[in-house]
């Protein structure tokens, strides 16, 4: 149910070419392409060789995340922008941020302006085959459990779900209940290992992923285990990292099966 992969914009200073490169060493499944550096909002001819290149690889186009800031589109067509290069890059899904205010930060009329936008670019993702993922992040709505639970009941579309990450600064035990708080509508991870200020040795922190892959497991649908931000933006980290995430999950299918 779980297959790792790699958000590109770990490495931000590597060509698309290095970035698959450096994939298929880590021996990893399939990379989400960042719409910052990678693939570029509009740029649709770039991502269609990407796509070529990420599948001629024997990679998998994991997801696009776009950096779309629900309620607070930049210019006109700016989605439909990034709906396109979604499509080129033969993505299954859009990755997304939930505004651009903390939920102790907004009032309600702007609540609603993110939930109106996030059913409107739902739609029109749902046209084209693909799913809208909420990015969980603080300072956005999705900062708290809570919020974000409120927010995709608002929402109560069945195109839009959230991806998960461990919240810098919070217990391990926070971080759990935030899991079993958001899983109904749960689906891609971001796998990382900080404390509050250093990003650290994945290595360090399998105490704590062993727990977080426990309560994240289902037998409801694969989900993608996206390495993100390694320490010092080191590729040999990232291999690192790979191989103690995947010993990891081969315990948990030894543990299952008995």
């Amino acid at each position: 149910m779980f297959r790792i992969g790699l958000c590109s914009v770990t490495f931000r200073h590597l060509t698309v070419e290095e970035v698959i490169a450096v994939s298929q060493d880590a021996r990893i499944q399939g990379i989400e392409w960042g719409g910052d550096i990678h693939v570029p909002h509009g740029a649709v001819d770039e991502a269609a060789a990407v796509a070529e290149k990420t599948h001629a690889a024997g990679l998998e186009v994991a997801a696009y995340g776009s950096y779309y800031r629900l309620g607070h589109e930049q210019e006109p067509g700016q989605f439909e922008a990034i709906l396109q290069t979604a499509k080129a890059l033969q993505a299954p899904s859009i990755r997304v941020w939930a505004g651009i205010y903390g939920s102790q930060d907004i009032d309600q009329q702007g609540r609603a302006q993110v939930v109106a936008d996030a059913c409107r670019i739902a739609d029109k993702a749902d046209e084209h085959d693909m799913a809208i993922h909420l990015e969980y992040h603080r300072n956005t709505l999705t900062d708290t459990p809570e919020s974000t639970v409120q927010l995709l009941t608002e929402i109560n579309h069945p195109n839009v779900s959230t991806y998960w990450q461990p919240a810098v600064g919070e217990t391990v035990e926070h971080r759990l209940e935030s899991i079993r708080m958001v899983k109904p509508w749960l689906r891609n991870i971001h796998v990382l290992h900080w404390n509050v200020a250093d990003r650290l040795a994945f290595s360090e922190g399998t105490a704590d992923w062993e727990k977080y892959l426990q309560a994240l497991q289902s037998t409801e649908q694969d989900r993608y285990l996206l390495m993100e931000f390694v320490k010092d933006d080191d590729v040999k980290q990232l291999q690192t990292d790979v191989q103690s995430l995947r010993s990891l999950l081969d315990e948990s299918l030894e543990r299952k099966s008995f």
